[in-house]
């Protein structure tokens, strides 16, 4: 009740943005994404694909705002911004004479309002798994506030193979065939590699439903299929997604993997790829997603050898507790459990302990500037720190004559 009628507050404060900046959206073919996981790489892509064929494009996500190749900071751990600084960007967009723009979208930002008065031409759904429950109580709360943007959609996009499709044929105003387009690796689905053949640098069969999703918006804003396959093959993760920052006699990947979704996904697809042992470095976040801890542990075992669990963001909670709610869900020992409090500590010791042919995976932080260890904002660099950490091994190392 409390949250619905702060809500109350979040649309008057949206209504006023749109009001202030002259409803900026109207002028501008929007295009929304939304989902658990592979938001910001599919978002990413869609812009990629619409620079790549000349069109004047802005884009707003996890990694900041771009408006025509020019970068805007959206400030720490903010997906979609506030609703003035939202309206900010698509004004900006306009002035520039961008025609399209990206928007990656969260719950939140769906239920508090933030969106309102964007009309988006294309709705894009990657996936809806457990995630935000502190915030949405129950998976069909959460569930129901993602397909929301798919209703304020004029063409609704979504992948078929994801468990929640079965339950989405059922939401109204999606079932008139003519709005509503399905992607996959099944035939099934209208868009998938056999009507839609494609090559890519991209890692994993994850990425392969980001780009089916973002082929899928691109086909809908009647982008040319060769300038899609084009724009595909030339596409690089962005910063903080499967990104190899070291490849020598051992590796070293950072990934934003922060869902057991993502975890899954990620560890799956690594695994195969590395013939030494695979050392994974996470943690949780604090005061969010309690349920999720568990989760994360049993699914981090069952590809690792080496589990090294620290902090995440931890906004005051214990990080030793956070680590033994994650070490709980682990019902069979598969992996050497090592708990180190300190992010910068953990990185440190995994790097120290990669033999040959080792990969160590570092989950949860990535692209983000800070860390927020007891309620406030705290400057981090998880690049900085990976690469001062092999620095540091190099050093102690003897010298080989």
């Amino acid at each position: 009740m409390i949250q619905k009628i702060k809500n109350i507050f979040h649309l008057l404060i949206a209504f006023l943005a749109n009001v202030i900046f002259f409803f900026p959206a109207r002028r501008l073919i929007v295009i929304g994404v939304t989902g658990t996981d592979g938001k910001t790489t599919t978002a990413s892509l869609i812009y990629h694909i619409l620079r790549n064929a000349d069109k004047k494009v802005g884009i707003v996500s996890t990694l900041g705002a771009q408006i025509d190749g020019v970068v805007y900071d959206n400030g720490f751990h903010v997906t979609t911004p506030s609703s003035f600084g939202l309206q900010r960007l698509l004004r900006r967009a306009v002035k520039k004479k961008a025609k399209y723009f990206v928007l990656e979208v969260t719950s939140h930002a769906i239920d508090q309002n933030r969106i309102f008065g964007i009309p988006f031409k294309i709705g894009v759904l990657t996936n809806v798994t457990y995630e935000h429950l502190d915030y949405h109580k129950t998976y069909d709360s959460y569930f129901k506030t993602k397909t929301l943007l798919l209703k304020k959609s004029k063409i609704a996009i979504a992948n078929k193979d994801d468990g929640t499709y079965t339950f989405l044929v059922d939401v109204e105003r999606l079932k008139n065939p003519a709005d509503w387009i399905t992607y996959g690796l099944t035939e099934g689905a209208d868009v998938n590699p056999k009507t839609f053949p494609f090559k890519t640098k991209l890692l994993g069969e994850f990425n392969k439903y980001n780009i089916l999703a973002a082929i899928s918006a691109c086909q809908q804003l009647k982008i040319p299929d060769k300038e899609i396959r084009s724009a595909v093959e030339t596409y690089i993760n962005p910063v903080g997604r499967a990104d190899i920052v070291y490849n020598q006699d051992f590796s070293v990947m950072i990934d934003f993997a922060h869902t057991p979704n993502a975890f899954d996904q990620i560890l799956r697809a690594v695994r195969p790829l590395f013939r030494g042992r695979l050392i994974h470095v996470f943690g949780s976040a604090g005061k969010r997603d309690y349920i999720k801890r568990p989760m994360m542990g049993e699914i981090s075992s069952q590809y690792s050898d080496i589990m090294i669990l620290t902090a995440e963001d931890p906004r005051g909670e214990s990080v030793g507790k956070i680590s033994d709610e994650i070490a709980g869900g682990v019902k069979e020992r598969k992996s050497e459990i090592i708990k180190i409090p300190d992010r910068r500590e953990a990185i440190q010791a995994a790097v120290n302990m990669a033999g040959k042919d080792d990969l160590v995976i570092i989950t949860g932080k990535s692209h983000e500037k800070s860390m927020n260890y007891t309620g406030r904002e705290e400057p981090w660099d998880e690049y900085e720190t990976v690469l001062n950490a092999i620095s540091l091994r190099r050093s102690s190392e003897p010298s080989k004559k």
